[in-house]
């Protein structure tokens, strides 16, 4: 085992990872009977993340085996979830939604504006058009880019999930680089193809953590975004817009420097410790990922999920908010 694993390790078990905060009137967060509440978000995507990707710069092929991976899993990830009654806040790139789509006059989405070039922790984007890699077609020929077959399998589940948002095309939200214009017109077209399914937009992920826009979020109508300022156990904050922060605890993936058991240990550990703290606990999770996760570890985790509902209430960011709503 690698020094950095251990080192990992050590930080986890001394508590620095996640970081545990502590509230004297944890009841504003956390509900009778429960010792914790837990929320689950998937950040769904397909391609639509990883264009500009400093990690798959002229890699479209392992672009498109991600997407087809996170499609392939997901009909299994729901299964799971049926299984162990465990709601999933699914945070979802508009373009998701399309059953297809074609330019206007030689080009892609004419009604949203873009945001000029930029580069940030982990995308680069300064050449070409932002919709360069938008096949223009339909979700049977260019399934990376299209699903309205898997968010219909998401709504007819038997637990009911929720349907976040993501922005239309995973764009970088931060002041500096987005525009009002540009984040409303991506957000308002989120909003009129939710309609289309009769789902309404009130939970809200920022794409690469790139915060920002949170006067417009608000105005739109959501009531929470998430945040990712390091890994923390701990409380929702009300930001000066309105919106409630909810505070990222952990990416749920599998840590192929550990074993398998160790990574199921890794997140039940995390989860006693939200019970012991009377924390919420905010996992979240690429449904692309690594098979090894979904099969051996996942399960596991929705298990114990399941296993604790005396003491945990698992439920989506949007009905967490409601209850933060009317009790703050």
């Amino acid at each position: 085992m690698s020094l950095h694993s251990n080192l990992r390790k050590i930080k986890f078990r001394l508590g620095y990872n996640p970081k545990v905060e502590k509230c004297s009137k944890f009841r504003k967060y956390i509900p009778e009977p429960y010792d914790s509440v837990v929320l689950l978000y998937a950040d769904f995507e397909l391609a639509w993340a990883w264009r500009y990707s400093k990690a798959f710069i002229n890699n479209k092929s392992e672009i498109g085996k991600i997407a087809r991976r996170e499609r392939d899993n997901i009909p299994g990830i729901l299964s799971l979830c049926d299984k162990y009654n465990a709601p999933v806040t699914w945070a979802t790139v508009g373009h998701l939604f399309l059953e297809e789509c074609k330019k206007e006059n030689g080009k892609p989405h004419p009604n949203i504006p873009r945001n000029k070039y930029f580069e940030n922790e982990y995308w680069k984007y300064q050449a070409g058009e932002w919709f360069d890699d938008d096949p223009c077609g339909n979700f049977q020929d260019n399934p990376e880019w299209y699903c309205p077959d898997l968010i219909d399998k998401i709504l007819k589940s038997k637990i009911k999930h929720e349907i976040g948002c993501h922005t239309f095309s995973h764009i970088d939200c931060r002041d500096e680089v987005c525009t009002s214009e540009v984040f409303e017109a991506e957000i308002n077209e989120c909003k009129r193809l939710a309609v289309e399914k009769k789902i309404e937009l009130k939970s809200f992920v920022h794409p690469g953590h790139t915060i920002g826009n949170l006067t417009s979020l608000k105005k739109l109508g959501f009531d929470s975004y998430r945040t990712d300022y390091g890994n923390i156990l701990g409380y929702p904050v009300k930001h000066k817009s309105g919106l409630w922060d909810i505070k990222g605890t952990m990416e749920l993936t599998y840590r192929k420097y550990w074993t398998v058991e160790y990574n199921i240990k890794f997140y039940k550990t995390i989860l006693d410790r939200a019970i012991k703290n009377n924390s919420l606990c905010v996992f979240w999770f690429h449904p692309s990922f690594d098979s090894v996760f979904l099969n051996n570890i996942f399960p596991e985790v929705l298990s114990y999920l399941c296993e604790k509902s005396d003491k945990i209430l698992l439920t989506t960011a949007g009905e967490y908010t409601c209850m933060l709503n009317k009790n703050n």
